[in-house]
């Protein structure tokens, strides 16, 4: 009998490969499920590669790609191949809709569901992630909280599931790729600004709204410190929409990216003075004890207060103001910052897979 993993996008399969390498480890045997979900999927092969990780046993090109009809398309492939795979436990992570397809299909067919970074809330119902991550955790059978106050959220809500604290595995992920970025990546050779901030920005409340992206982009031009900004494709599509690319390229003191790869992405935060985002995977990268910067949140609500609380990130919401005044503020009296993450010490996915392979299978 097998666990089918079931993954859909890039940060999932950063998240999900720690645990992968300790299934491997301890001889689980298991079944790789990619859903194609990003619209890049030849790139998630390659990237998959790079990671050293086996090649998915299944996997979809979708034609969809509104939310709804997505998830629907999903859920029919998912569901073949899940009923071929036969699993006694499906397991997944994260808040995308690849993860709610993947549970809803689990419910249907009457499996054991297992959601890693179960119980994350930030109580904002903007998000769609916000949506998922409840329902995934509602439907689960077995809970993996990344923290204590992931665990009591689960326990508020009175979900069916087991729960057990394991940690993040992203900060496996940091502690496992950051030897391979440091052979691999050759990004710094082309970063041209010292002592720079490093700025993502992709959230659609953010760059498809036209007030608050100017803000936020009047903010990086007034930055007291150089940026580095690799430009999500949402991104530089809306910039161009509302005529704002050429504010930030024809700044000397911001340099614009492309995409970049993961192991380019570590060594830009390792060697960064602060970064400024609005997304939630990074706001836990941060806290790595091999990368460890400080973080501006470019959103008004998030889903990891743990590292708010330890004093890594600070969320400003997207005013002009507010983003510069914290950002002087941290630059004037940086933050000492904590030797160990609030996330955990890197051995969640051993954890998981221990639990996996003594209380479940």
């Amino acid at each position: 009998m097998s666990v089918a993993v079931v993954v859909g996008t890039r940060p999932e399969i950063i998240k999900i490969a720690p645990i992968i390498r300790a299934f491997q480890n301890r001889n689980v045997d298991f079944r790789l499920v990619h859903t194609g979900q990003h619209y890049d999927y030849e790139l998630s092969k390659v990237f998959i590669q790079e990671l050293e990780l086996p090649r998915p046993d299944y996997s979809f090109r979708l034609r969809e790609s509104k939310p709804a009809t997505q998830i629907g398309e999903m859920m029919i492939k998912l569901g073949r191949t899940l009923r071929r795979i036969d699993p006694k436990l499906l397991i997944m992570q994260g808040d995308t809709n690849s993860m709610l397809a993947s549970a809803l299909t689990g419910v249907k067919l009457g499996l054991p569901i297992g959601h890693v970074e179960a119980g994350l809330r930030s109580y904002d119902w903007q998000m769609p992630e916000e949506h998922n991550r409840r329902m995934v955790d509602h439907v689960s059978d077995f809970l993996f909280a990344p923290t204590n106050l992931a665990k009591r959220n689960l326990e508020n809500e009175k979900v069916h599931g087991e729960i057990f604290v394991t940690g993040n595995t992203v900060i496996d992920a940091v502690k496992q790729h950051i030897p391979i970025a440091s052979r691999k990546s050759v990004i710094m050779k082309k970063v041209k600004l010292g002592g720079y901030a490093l700025v993502t920005l992709h959230r659609s409340e953010n760059v498809d709204n036209p007030y608050v992206l100017r803000n936020i982009v009047k903010a990086l031009t007034e930055m007291p410190i150089p940026a580095v900004f690799p430009v999500h494709p949402r991104t530089a599509t809306r910039l161009r929409q509302y005529k704002l690319l050429e504010n930030l390229s024809s700044s000397k003191a911001i340099q614009l990216l492309p995409p970049i790869g993961y192991f380019d992405f570590l060594m830009l935060m390792k060697n960064c003075k602060i970064i400024l985002t609005d997304s939630g995977g990074l706001q836990e990268e941060a806290t790595a004890p091999w990368i460890r910067k400080p973080v501006l949140v470019l959103r008004t609500s998030t889903e990891r207060p743990e590292a708010v609380v330890a004093g890594f990130a600070r969320v400003v919401g997207v005013e002009k103001h507010k983003i510069l005044k914290e950002l002087t503020n941290i630059l004037e009296d940086p933050p000492k910052l904590p030797d160990i993450s609030p996330f955990g010490d890197g051995d969640a996915g051993e954890k998981i897979a221990e639990i996996v392979k003594k209380v479940i299978l």
